[in-house]
């Protein structure tokens, strides 16, 4: 593999650029008829549309010689044979695993990973069964109806996503609620609405060391202690652990049998397949769950063999470089027009830019290109009302992935369709834009002076040609959700292969850690050290000052 400017291919694309800089996207469809039919693919229930993207046969066809070049296919290969390509730390990255329906053996050092897989599954099932059958209880004897999961980046925002789309599928009688920041706020406001009697906390955290969830995980603990009379080895009623390390776990007070372990080779932001998504389970029951990674299972299936040209997480992923490092488009908006998907934007800003959001290679060298996106966006339609100005008229071209359902979880029909109309016509708008002689003509119908004529003209006119995917899917279902999460899982895999980076490790996450908790020592002893940096030492004085406590 090679750095991106550096593959033979690099130039060409760079030349088929400018050929195409004056081209209209929706002259494309003129040129070649069929377009749609080679730009828009099913699968199962979800439509991808690409028609609507500044890309060409000839753009395809070079993009798919860069992945070629890149040895994407031999990369595919060696993910889902478990060699260690998270090479940094020496690591696997196995998610799929987690989600292999054939239990066709996977080997890492050896050792086929599949019966620790699959007894971690079942152990899974066996207790969200238990819960819901009431065989579980606290401590007291009394049902649990709450679940409070304490984690954060990954071990918090997939199965936060996942329980709050999934909503419509939950199990009666269960609450869930999540608590991932440091800032006292959050956990306080989820305490007070609880029964600690009835309440079950899933401490998540890989390594058990995480600062934020063990302090939440801590004050979870005492606020439990304080509110019933219940003693430490109580504990192990409403407490259970989602970790690697077994040690620290027992040392909080939560005894092995209520641990439930995953691996090394699960990064955070790919674990909610893991036994991080037993909270998703216990909110919506073990089959629903297993129909989730049904979904990322026929994916994966997708993926590692479907021929590249029709590979959409393949396809997804050119698109991404395509934009980035060509166009130097250096952001995307995810806009799903579902209040289901509300969180998705959130989860894929984590997903996309811990994993790629990298300078350095496979061979330690510094890119001298862009690397992820900037990843954001909201709901529709709200949006409309906010940045979709910027979209349309701003100085900034940023591509967008539209989601949409075909069926509602509603029954307000009226509502279903404007809501469909809204997001086919703002793709429509944004690829159209709307000419001077449009915006004239429009004016040249209304009664407006001709002096004001002239000066309204320029600002109603919609430059357009601007790119976007569209995602139909029929339901949000959990299997429909999981294939979501898959495919763009693995475009980001594509991403890092073409930018020749590691998206399995996040070294970037540590440096602000470790200086937090020196920092912290200083606040706590009101030492402050005398060598640091003037404006930290200001900081920190000005905060000891204010606070006395």
């Amino acid at each position: 593999m090679a750095k991106l400017t550096e593959t033979t291919v690099y130039e060409k694309l760079v030349d088929h650029k400018k050929s195409l800089e004056n081209v209209r996207i929706a002259n494309l469809f003129d040129i070649d008829p069929e377009r749609i039919n080679n730009l828009s693919f099913e699968f199962n229930d979800i439509l991808f549309d690409f028609s609507k993207n500044l890309i060409s046969k000839q753009t395809l066809n070079l993009l798919l010689e860069l992945a070629n070049e890149q040895r994407l296919q031999e990369r595919i290969e060696q993910m889902f044979s478990g060699e260690k390509i998270n090479f940094t730390e020496k690591r696997a990255a196995l998610h799929i695993a987690l989600r292999n329906f054939e239990n066709k053996p996977i080997k890492v050092d050896g050792w086929d990973v599949m019966p620790k897989v699959n007894s971690v599954l079942l152990k899974v099932r066996n207790f969200t069964e238990m819960i819901h059958n009431g065989f579980w209880r606290g401590f007291r004897g009394e049902r649990i109806t709450d679940i409070v999961h304490i984690g954060i980046g990954g071990s918090d925002l997939g199965p936060r996503l996942v329980c709050d789309a999934l909503e419509p599928y939950r199990k009666p009688n269960i609450n869930v609620h999540f608590v991932s920041n440091v800032d006292g706020r959050d956990i306080q406001k989820t305490l007070n609405v609880l029964n600690p009697y009835r309440t079950l906390f899933i401490i998540a955290s890989k390594s058990f060391t995480t600062q934020e969830t063990l302090i939440n995980a801590s004050t979870a603990k005492e606020w439990f202690l304080r509110n019933t009379n219940a003693t430490d080895k109580d504990i192990a009623k409403h407490f259970v652990a989602i970790s690697t390390n077994e040690e620290a776990c027992q040392k909080f007070g939560i005894p092995p049998e209520n641990m439930f372990h995953f691996w090394n080779w699960v990064g955070g932001r790919f674990s909610l397949w893991s036994a991080i998504g037993l909270v998703i389970a216990l909110y919506l029951g073990f089959d629903n769950f297993q129909s989730l990674l049904e979904g990322a299972y026929l994916v994966d299936k997708h993926f590692s063999s479907e021929p590249f040209h029709r590979n959409i997480p393949i396809i997804m992923g050119l698109l991404s470089v395509w934009y980035n490092n060509f166009w130097n488009y250096h952001s995307q908006a995810i806009v799903p027009y579902d209040m289901q998907l509300r969180l998705f934007p959130d989860y894929l800003q984590q997903l996309i830019m811990e994993s790629n959001g990298k300078r350095i290679t496979r061979n330690g060298e510094v890119v001298e290109y862009s690397t992820s996106p900037i990843i954001w966006g909201k709901v529709g339609t709200d949006c409309q009302h906010s940045f979709f100005q910027l979209l349309h008229q701003g100085t900034e071209v940023v591509p967008i992935d539209f989601l949409a359902p075909m069926e509602p979880f509603h029954p307000f029909e009226n509502h279903h369709k404007v809501l469909i109309s809204n997001v086919i016509a703002q793709s429509e708008a944004l690829m159209n834009g709307k000419s001077k002689e449009e915006v004239e003509e429009e004016l040249s119908k209304g009664d407006i002076d001709p002096l004001d004529r002239i000066e309204l003209l320029p600002h109603k006119i919609f430059p357009g040609n601007r790119p976007s995917t569209t995602i139909f899917y029929r339901r949000l279902t959990p299997k429909t959700l999981g294939s979501l999460l898959a495919f763009y899982e693995h475009r980001v895999f594509v991403e890092g292969i073409l930018w020749d980076i590691n998206s399995f490790d996040q070294w970037g996450v540590e440096l602000g850690k470790q200086l937090a908790k020196k920092i912290h020592t200083q606040i706590e002893t009101r030492q402050v050290d005398e060598n640091a940096n003037p404006s930290t030492r200001l900081l920190i004085n000005y905060f000891l000052k204010q606070n006395k406590r």
